[in-house]
């Protein structure tokens, strides 16, 4: 046994120099490999060439052609050029969902659109330079607005009608209706002006239009009565087509809201029709669509007020608004 790299021993009868065949034999070898090798690696560069798998594939040579649009799977195919498509849990690839397509609306007053107009600003109070400004209402010049009244402890017309309109949004919308507010609450610090209120509902092209107050007279006054359109012709103002729709509105209100509320119409003014008509409000001369007022109630009575400042009559009278506009436009 050996334990070295030292050739054998030479045979018998082999030549005097034994490593000279064994050296033969190893030089041999080694320039067949030699010779091999360059072939090899010419064959090896020519297929990563031709698969585009090579280390620099992407870099220069010939381009990769990408896969057909048909052999891509689902979620590959609309794929940005260089984007990953997302896969799911399981590793397949997954689509990205389609936004869910709105219902339409639904109820009598589908693709009718109402203006609220709450009347008022809580902030009017502290912007009374502003609200003073003298807009022009057709008929003559009156403020922008005003300030609107409050009970004897304190609580603004403003308020009132903001939550009543609000609650009234909610009851048009779910019969169906697109509803408009003038303003919200927080959204604008004074106003708007009267002339702002009606280029509003005239620009949403409502179908019809209600402003939404409460009075300030004499405690003992009571009852609420809605003001209608008088047929007015001056400068800015034409209300010739909108007085009969708005008449027509008017008494659908004032009888839904005495039914809802269980209120009466006004005492002292309206001959107890609950019904007014006035040509002095720029709300109502500029209004180009069907449009009213109503005046709830009395804040400076004890007993009207006390209704006023109950949620659960507003409530009430919110529906009765919205009973009065659902049966004028057909529902």
């Amino acid at each position: 046994m050996r334990y070295d790299d030292s050739p054998p021993p030479p045979e018998s009868g082999s030549s005097a120099n034994p490593d000279r065949h064994w050296f033969t034999r190893r030089s041999t070898l080694v320039v067949g490999i030699a010779a091999l090798a360059p072939a090899c690696l010419a064959g090896w560069v020519l297929t990563q060439a031709l698969s585009g798998t090579g280390p620099d594939s992407g870099r220069s040579g010939p381009a990769a052609q990408p896969a057909s649009h048909s052999s891509l799977a689902p979620g590959q195919r609309d794929a940005k050029p260089g984007s990953t498509p997302s896969t799911s849990p399981t590793g397949s690839p997954s689509t990205t969902a389609a936004a869910p397509v709105p219902a339409p609306a639904k109820g009598p007053l589908a693709g009718k659109t109402v203006v609220v107009d709450p009347g008022h600003n809580t902030g009017n109070f502290k912007h009374t330079d502003e609200i003073d400004q003298q807009v022009d209402i057709g008929t003559n010049r009156k403020e922008c607005d005003t300030t609107g009244t409050t009970t004897n402890s304190g609580y603004m017309e403003a308020e009132f009608t903001m939550d009543v309109s609000k609650r009234l949004r909610t009851a048009l919308e779910a019969q169906g209706a697109k509803v408009v507010l003038t303003h919200e609450t927080g959204a604008r610090p004074w106003g708007p002006c009267i002339t702002e209120r009606a280029r509003i509902g005239n620009e949403a092209n409502a179908d019809a239009v209600v402003s939404v107050h409460a009075d300030g007279v004499s405690a003992g006054s009571r009852g609420f009565h809605v003001i209608l359109p008088a047929k007015v012709k001056s400068g800015a103002a034409d209300t010739a087509k909108i007085v009969g729709p708005s008449r027509e509105l008017g008494e659908r209100i004032a009888g839904n809201f005495a039914r809802t509320t269980g209120s009466a119409p006004a005492n002292y003014l309206g001959g107890g029709t609950g019904l007014v008509v006035r040509d002095d409000l720029g709300g109502l001369n500029l209004s180009t669509r069907p449009k009213v007022f109503i005046e709830c109630g009395n804040m400076r009575d004890a007993k009207d007020a006390a209704q006023l400042t109950s949620p659960e009559w507003r409530q009430k009278a919110a529906q009765g608004i919205a009973d009065g506009i659902v049966g004028f436009l057909g529902g």
